[in-house]
């Protein structure tokens, strides 16, 4: 089993000592950009990408050791950790992986295997197993015993077939590769909850819903979770499009898995009937959570990732440069709200228009806009996206048509996260003789004069550069922005 630094040195493509090295400023507290920045030579030039990466990686690799290390101590307790086993706990490189190994062993509640094991039984599973041609009936004859609860022989098959079940469904290499096959073949259904119709109306797509589960793209799979978190969808799989089909033949792996096929031996008819139970109650079961659980993962790691090229490309956008410029901050009866900044991004005058209904100011708008245009200079004007943006936008148009002379030029930016900044303590302390509802619109200003300049005083989960940022994992999506 490679260490944690050789196995980061081959995933980043790096030299164990620049790995090394990384790591020791990463745990000192230094951050990727600092270290991208500024130790390059103690890295040995490693980029921003593969420090990123490896950071990742670093927390999940060690995560899997304190969790490997926890196992081999809780086998080694229960004095079950032979040399087979240990081998491959040690050589399990995903956290899946090791509990699918460590599941056999895992203490859990007492099971109603555990209870046929207390009962003596596990002999008659495995001796029915091990030879098909006893019959069932004769055989559990012999373990039949009042005292244990075990009043005939249909009671004493009973619990074999548990231990059986049980045996199955935690098989680690069957339940891999089951795992595995579910999902390319699974297929995701969602329905309405019975008289949730018009309360969820939103997520009407869903209400009869059918696609395979690993061609779900991330942000219909978030949609089909926050349905079901909110009570409107019930999500369930089907093992494939044809469900008896795919039963039969997922069946048919665990069977051929343990030898159990039908030859006309007594106890074959038993076997398959154990093995059809064991996939129903016990594996498919299991494995739907399992796979839920990694489809979502799946979904949030893409949404994560498109959250963050969204946000690169927002705080890269191109400046419109240093000229002066109008920020309108668009509204209906509270008035678009007006600021102006100089070259350096001063603010020079702010005040409110009301251009639309009920007041529909409109020439007066445009007169008003065109002298403090004229006093200060202004060249761009500046317009935020959210409501009545459409109208403001129109009346710029019309403001340019009607003074060419000015020379202006106007454009749409979004205004995301501008009233988590002028609520802001950064922004009381920038501009703490405005009031907040017109730092709005200094904000829209100076993000088409220099996009960067000012986005990077939000918080990025505030500019909201992507879909359902509020059902992924918090942790990873703060840490990734």
């Amino acid at each position: 089993m490679l260490s944690i630094t050789h196995r980061l040195a081959e995933e980043v493509n790096a030299q164990a000592d620049q790995v090394t090295a990384a790591i020791t400023l990463l745990d000192a507290g230094a951050t990727v950009p600092f270290i991208a920045r500024y130790r390059k030579e103690a890295t040995g030039g490693l980029d921003d990408s593969q420090l990123r990466l490896l950071e990742q990686r670093l927390g999940y690799l060690r995560e899997l050791e304190e969790r490997r290390a926890v196992i081999l101590k809780s086998l080694t307790d229960q004095d079950k950790l032979d040399e087979t086993l240990e081998a491959a706990i040690a050589e399990a490189d995903t956290k899946q992986r090791l509990e699918d190994l460590y599941l056999p062993f895992k203490p859990k509640r007492r099971t109603k295997a555990q209870q046929a094991r207390e009962a003596g039984l596990q002999p008659l599973a495995d001796a029915l197993l091990a030879d098909p041609s006893q019959v069932p009936e004769v055989t559990a004859a012999a373990y039949v015993d009042p005292a244990k609860e075990i009043a005939d022989a249909a009671a004493a098959l009973e619990g074999a077939r548990q231990i059986l079940m049980e045996q199955f469904a935690e098989d680690p290499e069957l339940v891999g590769r089951l795992r595995a096959d579910l999902w390319d073949e699974a297929v995701m259904v969602a329905e309405v909850v019975a008289g949730k119709e018009q309360e969820g109306a939103k997520f009407a797509d869903y209400f009869d819903y059918r696609e395979r589960l690993a061609a779900i793209p991330s942000h219909r799979a978030l949609a089909l979770f926050r349905g079901r978190n909110q009570g409107i969808l019930n999500l369930s799989l089907l093992p494939g499009d044809d469900a008896e089909t795919a039963d039969a033949r997922y069946q048919r792996q665990i069977a051929e898995q343990f030898g159990i096929a039908d030859h006309g031996r007594a106890a074959d008819a038993w076997l398959l009937e154990t093995v059809r139970k064991s996939w129903r109650v016990k594996l498919f079961v299991r494995l739907e959570l399992d796979l839920k659980g990694q489809l979502l993962a799946a979904a949030e790691e893409e949404a994560i990732r498109v959250f963050a090229h969204n946000l690169k490309d927002l705080l890269l956008t191109a400046p419109a440069g240093r000229l002066p410029t109008i920020g309108l901050d668009p509204g209906l009866r509270t008035g678009v709200k007006v600021a102006v900044i100089d070259s350096t991004a001063r603010v020079v005058a702010t005040e409110t228009i009301y251009p639309h209904v009920p007041k529909n100011q409109w020439d007066q708008a445009i007169v008003r806009l065109a002298a403090l245009a004229t006093e200060h200079g202004v060249k761009l004007i500046s317009i935020g996206n959210g409501t009545a943006s459409r109208e403001t936008d129109r009346l710029a148009r019309e403001l340019i048509r009607r003074h060419p002379e000015l020379g202006l030029r106007s454009l749409v930016v979004s205004e995301a996260g501008a009233s988590v900044y002028s609520a802001s303590e950064y922004a009381s302390h920038e501009l703490p003789n405005l009031d907040v509802s017109l730092r709005g619109a200094v904000s829209i200003a100076r993000r088409l004069q220099d996009p960067l300049a000012e986005l990077v005083k939000i918080e990025p989960k505030a500019i909201g550069v992507g879909q359902y940022q509020h059902d992924v994992n918090q942790t990873q999506l703060a840490r990734m922005l």
